[in-house]
């Protein structure tokens, strides 16, 4: 039979006082609930001053035995779990730059993927947090990037720090309380804008993947071109499926030939160099009839035609979120109030290359 909330608590004290410290684990194995749910009667019983948590234990109060693993509860030496929708694309170097943020402070990063699956994203989490993570990264599995049908209550209601990666919550949401350490991609998106005005391009389109990022690159195209007076084809960005490369050749040649479209946004590089070959068996040339700027700078370097792109900084999103939480987990452990909270939006850059006309300036990197 399942116990109240207090009669758990009570039990809690009980097993505790009689054996001095209990490993989470053990003693949510022993009481039948959760990890999550005893790690979140730990933290009432604690805030009481009733027992005393230690990382991955509870002890009881006075109780030295357990003294030295008093070191994990500092961000030195931390388990930080990270989950992330896939390891491949922009997040494997996001990934990169957070295990080497924790590796130097003498910690481990332990990872969980959800695969997209909006549901996986707290089953990752309570494993992790299971296994001893004293916080996460997370990167949820938002479709539109932003949370949508209370897609967010988990994570208010999770038993240790956060950081959001990648991905942002709107005024008002409950989850924008938390931190986060995304690309501004919009920003990323009125530069590849800028570069082509000033390469004298005036009529210009997007194609862009639906996804996460979708709705901030389509912004900051938006803006970008308003405020330069440049005409898009069809009024606003055009957004393709991803795979759907026919569509979005039909639609470029088309904009090309009768729109006098003139250059192209393509979001992913993936996605623009499976187009320009295809585009030029329809007789459009990539740069001569469409200058074209990528999105994402993972593979544009490899293209056949150099592929201008635009080019987060995914290992840098990856180490300032680590380091963000690891300055939550000290403060906690400091028994410090917690400074304010941080939304940091990193800049991405233009790596110049062929695809827009001309040659990528002497060393530039492929």
């Amino acid at each position: 039979m399942r116990l109240h909330v207090d009669q758990r608590h009570e039990r809690v004290l009980e097993l505790v006082r009689e054996r001095g410290s209990l490993r989470v684990a053990e003693l949510a194995a022993e009481l039948g609930v959760s990890a999550v749910t005893l790690r979140r009667d730990v933290e009432a019983l604690a805030a009481q001053g009733r027992v005393q948590r230690l990382h991955g234990a509870v002890v009881w109060p006075g109780d030295t035995t357990a003294a030295p693993e008093r070191r994990h509860e500092s961000a030195e030496g931390a388990v930080i779990g990270m989950i992330v929708p896939t390891t491949v694309n922009i997040f494997a170097d996001i990934v990169r730059g957070a295990r080497e943020a924790v590796g130097a402070r003498g910690g481990r990063l332990v990872l969980g993927v959800s695969g997209y699956v909006d549901a996986e994203d707290p089953v990752q989490a309570e494993h992790l947090i299971e296994g001893g993570a004293q916080g996460l990264l997370v990167a949820p599995s938002w479709f539109g990037g932003v949370p949508e049908d209370g897609q967010e209550k988990w994570l208010t209601q999770c038993p240790v720090p956060m950081v959001l990666v990648e991905r942002s919550a709107p005024p008002g949401n409950p989850a924008a309380d938390l931190d986060r350490v995304r690309t501004d991609r919009a920003h990323g998106a009125a530069v590849a804008v800028g570069h082509l005005a000033s390469l004298g391009h005036r009529r210009i389109t997007a194609v862009l993947q639906e996804g996460p990022h979708a709705v901030q690159i389509g912004t900051g195209f938006r803006a970008a071109v308003r405020a330069r007076g440049i005409e898009v084809a069809d009024g606003a960005p055009s957004v393709r499926e991803h795979g759907d490369y026919e569509a979005s050749v039909d639609y470029l040649v088309e904009a090309v030939r009768e729109r006098g479209v003139t250059a192209a946004l393509v979001h992913s590089d993936e996605d623009a160099i499976v187009l320009v070959p295809r585009l030029q068996a329809h007789g459009v040339r990539v740069p001569d009839d469409l200058a074209l700027i990528a999105y994402d700078d993972e593979v544009a370097g490899l293209a056949d035609v150099p592929l201008t792109a635009v080019a987060p900084p995914t290992r840098s999103v990856g180490e300032l979120a680590a380091k963000l939480l690891l300055r939550r987990l000290a403060e906690k452990a400091a028994g410090q109030r917690p400074g304010p909270r941080q939304h940091l939006d990193l800049l991405p850059e233009l790596r110049i290359r062929s695809s827009c006309g001309g040659e990528a300036p002497a060393g530039d990197a492929p």
